[in-house]
C-alpha cells in the first residue's frame, strides 16, 4: 500500500523475485571496492595496495570480462575510475558523431562490457617495452601474459563459471560514441544471412530424399558404363528445380529484408553534444556526415579493443569546457542509433532501443528542451542542482548532495510532475498487458541542464531477456575548475565547484525498451543502453526457422517407398535376367541402369509443380478482396493451413482492441445501461449542477453530506426516486475520485481536449464514464483532484488526498482516502475549509464480497455481468472522523516501520480499520471492446474441429471476462481456474495432483485457466500429464504468460501431439510464438508490425483467419494432394510402360523413350492440364463456411494418404501394363517406330482424360490447358520423326490401335469411380446436393 504521496508510484525496487541463480539480485556492494566517506564526499582513494603495484584481491570482487584479450593497461584503467569516466573525454563529449571517424577521437573508454560495476581504485603499473607492445598489439591470452594488470582467478575468487553467471556489466558515458563493440541497432526478421544463404537452402533441399536420389543419378551419368541418353536431360530438370527452389526463398527472404528495412529506417531524433571550442566552424550536412564517421569508425583497418587502449591513454588530458559544449537536435535512422546515444521522443513515438530515461517534461514545458539551453552557464549550477539536490524518499525526507552517494534504493521523486519526470509507456507489444506503465526520470537527471549529460555515466548489468527486472546505477561526476572558461562566474566566486560525484539507483521504474510506445503528453529524453540483438524484445525472441509443410514431409515418405519399389524391381529383373541369359555386364551394373530407367518413378518435377502451386495459392491469397492487406511472406506452407488442429491466440490487438467501455452500472435496485444512462446523466445534473450561493457569487462545493439534501426542483419526485438519485450521485461521485487517473490538456485541429492518462485502461474507461454523465476529473495531482461539473462548467468538488492504497493483483482492489472541502468553490476564498473524510474503495467481486456490508443482491448482480463477459468492479465507502483516521494513520506507520513481515502488518492495519463493512454503492459492468466479428470466427473454428488456447500476459479476471464475451468459452462449459498453484503446493503437496484430478474428471465440458506461474510449475513438475489432459480440452486460457513461456506451450504442443498448431497475434510478445508455431499469422496492430514481418502470413483483422484457414487453407491442401497423386501417377505411368519393354526385350536395361520423348511427356505435353489442377474446388466458399466440419475431415490428411497412394499405385501399374502390352501386341514389333508412336500417344491423351476426369469444378484454363495440350501434341508430331513413324501415324491403323488402348485404359477406372461415389458419396457431394 502506499500514502497519499505515492499514488502514482510503481512498487518498491527490491521486490524481484525469489530465483537464486538470478543476476538481478546482486548486491551492489560486494561487487567492488567500497567508497570511503568522509565529510559527506566520495574519495576516490585506493586502499590496501602494495608495494609492487598490485591491488588487495581478497576484499569484494569486481566484476570483469573474463574473456582473453580484454584485458586493459591497469594503470591507465586508475586514471580513467579516478577522473569518473566523464570529465576526461573531451572529443567524444565535443562532437562524437562528427568526430568518430578521426583515430584520435576513439576515447570513449568507459563504455563496454568489461568495465567493473563499481569503480576499481586497485592500482596496478604497466610494464613499459616490448612485452607491453607486443601484449597489447596481439592480445595474448592471459595464460601467456606476465603483465601485472592482468586478474588472476584463484579458489578465492570463485569458479569461473560462476563468474560468468553473475554476467559482466556495462559503462556509459552518455552523448559520447561508444567503441564498436556493440550490435547494430537493427531490426532482422530474414531467416538467411547473404554468406549463408546458399549452404542453408542447400542443406535443407537436399535433405529431400527426392532431390538427392536425382543428384544421385546426374552423377551417375558420368560414368561411360550408366549412361543412358544424353547427360543434360538429367542434370537441367534437377538443375531447374533447385533454381526455381532456391530463387523462390531468396525472393521471399528479400522481400522479409525490405520489410526491415522499413522499420530500421523510422526517423528518430537525438541530442548531439557538440564541442564548438574543437571545430567552431558550422557543420553542414551533419546528419550525412555523423553516419559517415560512424561507418569510418566501425571499418578501421586496426583492432578496436587498440582503439579502447589508445583512448585510455589520454584520459585525464582533456577535460570537456562545459560553456563551449552545444546541443544541436539531428534526426537519424532507427539502425544508426549506438549505445550513448540521447534520443528524444514524444507521445505514440516506438521506443526505438532499451532506454533509460533521463527527463521527462510535459508537453507544454517540453516544446523547446534543447532551445532552452541558456547562454549563461551559472544559470545551469544553482543549488538546487548541485549544492543542495533534494530527492524525495519514501518517507517525505530530504537528502542534500552529500546525502546522495550513498542514496537509498526506495527513491521517489518530488511532486510537481515536470520536476518528478514521471511518463506513461504501453507495454502490450512487449509483454502484452493492457495497463499503461508508469516511469520516471532519476532525480538525478531529470533537472540538468542537456550539456551536463557529458558528465553522467550509466552503470548497468548485462543484456537479459526479463522485461520486468532491471539494476543500474547513474552517477554525476563532479565538476572542476577546468569545466568553466576564465572570467565566468566562477572566477567571480559565484558558482560553487563540486567535489562530489552523485549517484542514484536505476530499476525498471527508470527504463523504457524497445517496442513500447511513449503513451501520455510527454517529452522524454533518455540514453540508449542496449541495442538490436541485446534489447529485451529481441533477447525474448526466437531466431527464424525454415518451416517445411506436413504435406512435402508426407511426400517424401512417399518418395522413399517408390524408390524401395524401384530398387526392388530393378533387383527382380535383374535376378530373372541371369536365369534366361548370361549378362554381358557386372550384375550391379544392370541394377544401377534399371535404377535410372526407372528414376521417372521417383518424379523430380513433383517439386517444381508443388512450389509453383505455392506461389498461385498466395497469390489467391493476397488478391482475395475481402481480406484487404493479407501478405504471405512464407509462401512454402499454404498447405498447413488446411491441417490446423490447434490455434495459439494472443487476447489483446488479437480477439480484442483493448479499447474499455463501461457499459452497464447496478446501484442496488436498478440496473443502467444504453439509452437508460441518460438518466443517470439527469441525476448528476441535479446533484453537482450547484447555483451560486446566497451569501457569495461563487457556487458552493459539494460533499456527500449535501448530496443528500439534494432535491429535484419542482420537488414532486418520489422518495423511491430520491433515494436512487442518491445512490446513483453517490456511485458516481466514489468513480470519478477513487482512480489514479490524470487528465492532461492537448491541442487537436485548434481546439483544447482533455484527455486522461492512467495505468490501466479501466481506469481511462471509468473516468470517461463519469464525464459522459455530467462530472469531469479536470485536475489531479499527488495532493488534491477537482471534478466539474459539465453542465455548469464550475467546480463542483474538491478534495485533498490523504492517503492512496494502489490497485496489486495480489490485493485485486484499490482505495483512497479523502478529505472534502467546504465552501465556496474557488480554492484561494478563505470560507474554503476542510471538511469530512471518506474511504472509497473499488475492486473485484472476489475480494469486495467480504469487505462491503451484507447485502443480498452483490453475488447474483456480478454473476449476470460476468455471464455477459463484462469486467466487474465493487464500489463502496465508509465515512472517517478525524479521530478514526488518526488512529489509522498512527498505526499504519508504525506498522511501516517493522522489519519482518511489513506488507502483511500494513494490510492488517487497513483491514482492521478501514475494509470491514463498506456501504456498498454499486458495481460498474466495463467492456473489453472484441475485434469485429470475432464471436462467429471463433464459433467457426471451434465446429471445424479446431481447439482454441488463449495466451496472453494480462491479468486473471481480464482474460476470463474476455474468453466468456468472445464466446471462447461456451455456455455449456465450466472454467476450471488455477491459480498459485506453486504457494498452494508448499502448503499441501498434493494440490497440484488434486487440481488435474479434478480437471480430468470431465474434460469436454471444461475449459481450464490457468495463470503463467502456475502453468510454469506444472510443467515442471508434472509436465506429461498435464499436457496430456490440457490438449483434450475444448479451450484453454493461460494468463500473465511471458513470451517466452507462449514459444514454450506451441513447441510442447507440437511435440506432444505430432498435430498442426497455428499462433495468431500482434505484438512483439508473440514473435517468439508465432515462429515457434508450424503456421505463424501475425495481425497488424495498432502500434507496431512486429508480429506482421515475423509471421508466416499477415493479415489486418482476426476474423480473415477464418477464410484462411476454412478457404484458402482448405483449398491449397486439397488442390496440392490432388496434384500430387497425378505427377505420381505420370511418373508411375511411364515407368511401368518401360518394365514391360524391358521384359519385351529379354530384360535388357535399354530405355524406351529417350531424350525429349522423356523430357517431353513431363513437360510440355502433360504439364498444363495437371498443374491446371490448382483451380479445382468441390465446394464454394459459401458452403465451406456453412458446413465448417469439411475442414475437419482434412486434418487427418485423408486426401494423400497412404491408401489414396496405393490406390493410385495399382491405377498406374493397370493403365501402364496394358497401355505398352497392347501396343507390342497390336503393333507386333519391339523395336520399329510405330511402337513407339502407338505407346507414347496413347500415354499422353491417356493423362489429358485422366484430368479430365478428376476435375470436379471446371475452370475456364483448365478447359483451355487441355484442349490446347492436345492440339500442342499434334502440331508437334511433324517434327518427332527420329523417333515416330510419321508415315504410319497419318493412317486410319494408328487411330484405331490407340483408341482400342485408351478405352481398355481408361473405361474400367471411370466405372469404379462413378460406383464407389455412388455407393458411398464424399461429404462435399453431399452438401452440393449431387
Amino acid at each position: 500500500m502506499s500514502r497519499a504521496h505515492q499514488y502514482h508510484q510503481p512498487n518498491a525496487p527490491n521486490s524481484y523475485p525469489d530465483d537464486p541463480d538470478s543476476d538481478i539480485e546482486i548486491d551492489l556492494q560486494e561487487l567492488g571496492p567500497r567508497a570511503d566517506h568522509e565529510g559527506g564526499q566520495l574519495a576516490h582513494q585506493s586502499q590496501g595496495r602494495n608495494n609492487n603495484g598490485r591491488g588487495d584481491h581478497d576484499g569484494p570482487i569486481p566484476l570483469r570480462n573474463l574473456r582473453s584479450g580484454v584485458y586493459r593497461s591497469a594503470g591507465r584503467r586508475t586514471r580513467r575510475f579516478e577522473t569518473n569516466s566523464t570529465d576526461t573525454n573531451t572529443e567524444a563529449a565535443a562532437d562524437f558523431h562528427q568526430e568518430a571517424g578521426r583515430e584520435d577521437s576513439s576515447e570513449s573508454y568507459n563504455v563496454g562490457d568489461a568495465t567493473p560495476l563499481l569503480n576499481d581504485d586497485t592500482q596496478v603499473q604497466t610494464p613499459r617495452g616490448r612485452s607491453g607492445w607486443f601484449g597489447r598489439r596481439f592480445l595474448l591470452p592471459s595464460y601467456f601474459s606476465k603483465r601485472s594488470g592482468y586478474v588472476n582467478i584463484d579458489a578465492n575468487d570463485g569458479s569461473l563459471e560462476e563468474k560468468q553467471k553473475l554476467g559482466v556489466p556495462r559503462s556509459i558515458s552518455v552523448g559520447q560514441y561508444p567503441p564498436p563493440r556493440f550490435p547494430p541497432n537493427a531490426v532482422s526478421n530474414a531467416k538467411y544471412t547473404p554468406w549463408g544463404f546458399l549452404p542453408r537452402t542447400l542443406y535443407n533441399e537436399f535433405s529431400f530424399f527426392i532431390n538427392m536420389y536425382f543428384l544421385l543419378v546426374s552423377l551417375s551419368q558420368v560414368i561411360p558404363q550408366l549412361r543412358i541418353g544424353v547427360l543434360w536431360s538429367y542434370i537441367v530438370p534437377l538443375a531447374l528445380v533447385l533454381t526455381l527452389t532456391l530463387g523462390k526463398e531468396a525472393y521471399d527472404d528479400i522481400a522479409r529484408r525490405r520489410r526491415d528495412g522499413e522499420a530500421n529506417k523510422e526517423p528518430y531524433t537525438i541530442l548531439r553534444l557538440r564541442d564548438n571550442s574543437k571545430d567552431p566552424r558550422p557543420r553542414k550536412n551533419g546528419r550525412a556526415k555523423a553516419m559517415k564517421s560512424r561507418k569510418k569508425l566501425v571499418n578501421t583497418s586496426h583492432h578496436r579493443l587498440d582503439a579502447i587502449v589508445e583512448e585510455e591513454e589520454d584520459v585525464g588530458q582533456n577535460d570537456v569546457v562545459l560553456s563551449n559544449i552545444e546541443v544541436d537536435e539531428i534526426r537519424i535512422r532507427s539502425r544508426d542509433l549506438k549505445v550513448g546515444d540521447v534520443v528524444k521522443l514524444g507521445k505514440g513515438q516506438r521506443v526505438p532501443a532499451d532506454l533509460v530515461i533521463l527527463q521527462s517534461h510535459t508537453t507544454e514545458s517540453a516544446t523547446s528542451i534543447v532551445a532552452s539551453v541558456g547562454k549563461d552557464i551559472a544559470r545551469s549550477m544553482s543549488a538546487s542542482s548541485l549544492g543542495e539536490l533534494k530527492v524525495e524518499t519514501s518517507t517525505s525526507t530530504s537528502i542534500t548532495a552529500s546525502e546522495q552517494v550513498a542514496m537509498p534504493e526506495n527513491l521517489q521523486p518530488v511532486s510537481d510532475g515536470s520536476v518528478i519526470g514521471e511518463t506513461f509507456i504501453r507495454t502490450d507489444q512487449l509483454d502484452g498487458e493492457t495497463d499503461w506503465k508508469l516511469r520516471l526520470a532519476s532525480p538525478l537527471t531529470q533537472t540538468l541542464d542537456p550539456r551536463e549529460f557529458t558528465r553522467l555515466t550509466i552503470i548497468a548489468g548485462k543484456p537479459a531477456r526479463a522485461v520486468n527486472e532491471f539494476l543500474g546505477k547513474v552517477e554525476l561526476s563532479p565538476r572542476t575548475a577546468t569545466h568553466f572558461d576564465q572570467g565566468t562566474a566562477l572566477d567571480q566566486g559565484q558558482i560553487p565547484v563540486s567535489t562530489t560525484t552523485l549517484t542514484a539507483p536505476l530499476t525498471i521504474d527508470n527504463t523504457a525498451w524497445a517496442n513500447t510506445v511513449v503513451a501520455s503528453s510527454t517529452t522524454i529524453l533518455a540514453v540508449v543502453v542496449y541495442t538490436g540483438a541485446q534489447t529485451r524484445q529481441a533477447l525474448s525472441t526466437s531466431s527464424s526457422r525454415s518451416k517445411v509443410g506436413l504435406l512435402e514431409l508426407e511426400i517424401n515418405n512417399l518418395t522413399k517407398i517408390l524408390c524401395i519399389l524401384t530398387l526392388t524391381l530393378s533387383a527382380v529383373l535383374v535376378g530373372i535376367q541371369s536365369f534366361y541369359t548370361k549378362p554381358d555386364r557386372k550384375w550391379y551394373v544392370s541394377v544401377t541402369r534399371f535404377l535410372i530407367l526407372f528414376s521417372t518413378i521417383i518424379p523430380l518435377s513433383l517439386r517444381v509443380n508443388l512450389d509453383l502451386a505455392k506461389s498461385v495459392y498466395a497469390w489467391f491469397i493476397e488478391r482475395d478482396h475481402q481480406m484487404p492487406g493479407a501478405v504471405v511472406r512464407t509462401s512454402t506452407i499454404p498447405e498447413d493451413l488446411g491441417r490446423i488442429e490447434y490455434l495459439l491466440s494472443d487476447k489483446t490487438g488479437t480477439l480484442t482492441q483493448n479499447e474499455m467501455d463501461l457499459r452497464k452500472i447496478h446501484v442496488g435496485t436498478v440496473s443502467y445501461a444504453n439509452e437508460a444512462m441518460e438518466e443517470v446523466a439527469s441525476y448528476v445534473r441535479q446533484g453537482f449542477s450547484n447555483p451560486p450561493s446566497i451569501d457569495s457569487q461563487q457556487a458552493m462545493l459539494v460533499t456527500p453530506s449535501s448530496l443528500l439534501n439534494t432535491t429535484s426542483a419542482a420537488g414532486t419526485t418520489t422518495r423511491t426516486r430520491r433515494e436512487i438519485g442518491s445512490r446513483v450521485r453517490d456511485v458516481v461521485l466514489a468513480l470519478a475520485l477513487c482512480h489514479n487517473v490524470t487528465p492532461t490538456s492537448e491541442e487537436e485541429n485548434g481546439h483544447t481536449i482533455t484527455t486522461y492518462q492512467a495505468s490501466s485502461p479501466d481506469e481511462i474507461a471509468i473516468v470517461r464514464w463519469t464525464e459522459s454523465v455530467g462530472l469531469r476529473v479536470i485536475h489531479r495531482d499527488r495532493h488534491s483532484i477537482a471534478l466539474q461539473s459539465v453542465d455548469s462548467g464550475r467546480i463542483a468538488v474538491r478534495v485533498r488526498i490523504l492517503d492512496v492504497f494502489p490497485f496489486t493483483s495480489d490485493g485485486k482492489r484499490m482505495g483512497i482516502i479523502v478529505q472534502f472541502l467546504q465552501g465556496a468553490e474557488s480554492s484561494a476564498s478563505a470560507s474554503t475549509e476542510l471538511g469530512e473524510i471518506w474511504f472509497y474503495q473499488k475492486g473485484a467481486d472476489t475480494v469486495m464480497t467480504t469487505i462491503v456490508a451484507a447485502n443480498d443482491w452483490l453475488d447474483e448482480e456480478t454473476a449476470n455481468m460476468a455471464r455477459e463477459g463484462l469486467r466487474t468492479l465493487v464500489v463502496g465507502r465508509r465515512k472517517l472522523s478525524a479521530l478514526q483516521y488518526a488512529d489509522f494513520t498512527s498505526s499504519y506507520k508504525e506498522a511501516s516501520m517493522t522489519l519482518q513481515s511489513r506488507d502483511a502488518n500494513m494490510a492488517q492495519i487497513i483491514k482492521s480499520h478501514l475494509e470491514n463493512n463498506l456501504e456498498l454503492l454499486g458495481v460498474t459492468g466495463v467492456e473489453d471492446k472484441l475485434q469485429d466479428n470475432v464471436k462467429s470466427s471463433l464459433e467457426l473454428l471451434r465446429n471445424a474441429g479446431i481447439k482454441i488456447w488463449m495466451l496472453t500476459g494480462d491479468k486473471v479476471e481480464t482474460a476470463r471476462c474476455v474468453a466468456i464475451s468472445s464466446k471462447l468459452v461456451s455456455r455449456a462449459q465450466h472454467i476450471h481456474t488455477i491459480t498459485s498453484l506453486h504457494t498452494a503446493s508448499r502448503a499441501s503437496p498434493t494440490a497440484a495432483s488434486d487440481t488435474l484430478s479434478l480437471l480430468a474428471a470431465n474434460p469436454d465440458s471444461t475449459a481450464l485457466l490457468i495463470d503463467g506461474d502456475s502453468l510454469s510449475y506444472l510443467l515442471t513438475n508434472y509436465r506429461h500429464a498435464f499436457i496430456s489432459l490440457a490438449v483434450l480440452l475444448p479451450a484453454v486460457i493461460a494468463c500473465r504468460c511471458s513470451p517466452t513461456q507462449k514459444a514454450d506451450v506451441a513447441l510442447l504442443i507440437r511435440s506432444h501431439t505430432k498435430k498442426r498448431i497455428a499462433c495468431v497475434g500482434d505484438g512483439g510478445n508473440d514473435v517468439s510464438m508465432i515462429q515457434a508455431a508450424d503456421v505463424g499469422v501475425g495481425i497488424v496492430g495498432k502500434e507496431g508490425r512486429q508480429a506482421s514481418l515475423a509471421a508466416d502470413f499477415s493479415i489486418t483483422q482476426f476474423h480473415h483467419l477464418t477464410k484462411l484457414l476454412l478457404w484458402h487453407g482448405r483449398n491449397s491442401y486439397k488442390r496440392s494432394a490432388k496434384l500430387a497423386q497425378f505427377v505420381i501417377h505420370r511418373g508411375l505411368l511411364i515407368s511401368v510402360c518401360q518394365t514391360v519393354y524391358s521384359i519385351a526385350t529379354h530384360y535388357e536395361p535399354n530405355a524406351l523413350f529417350r531424350d525429349w520423348l522423356l523430357i517431353g511427356y513431363s513437360t510440355v505435353y502433360t504439364q498444363f492440364s495437371v498443374f491446371s489442377l490448382v483451380l479445382d474446388r468441390d465446394v464454394d466458399e459459401a458452403l465451406a463456411n456453412l458446413y465448417p466440419e469439411l475442414y475437419k475431415e482434412l486434418t487427418p490428411g485423408t486426401s494423400l494418404s497412404y491408401r489414396t497412394f496405393f490406390v493410385w499405385l495399382f491405377v498406374s501399374i493397370y493403365q501402364g501394363t496394358l497401355i505398352q502390352y497392347l501396343s507390342e501386341y497390336l503393333v507386333g514389333s519391339a523395336t520399329d517406330g510405330r511402337l513407339l508412336a502407338v505407346s507414347f500417344s496413347a500415354l499422353v491423351i491417356n493423362e489429358l482424360v485422366m484430368v479430365a476426369m478428376s476435375v470436379t469444378t471446371w475452370h475456364w484454363i483448365m478447359i483451355a490447358s487441355i484442349l490446347g495440350t492436345a492440339a500442342l501434341y499434334v502440331g508437334t508430331v511433324p517434327f518427332l520423326g527420329s523417333y515416330f513413324d510419321l508415315a504410319f501415324v497419318w493412317t486410319w491403323g494408328f487411330v484405331w490401335r490407340v483408341a482400342a488402348i485408351l478405352a481398355v485404359s481408361l473405361i474400367p477406372p471411370y466405372v469404379i469411380r462413378v460406383v464407389g461415389r455412388t455407393l458411398r458419396p464424399p461429404s462435399y457431394r453431399k452438401v452440393r446436393g449431387v
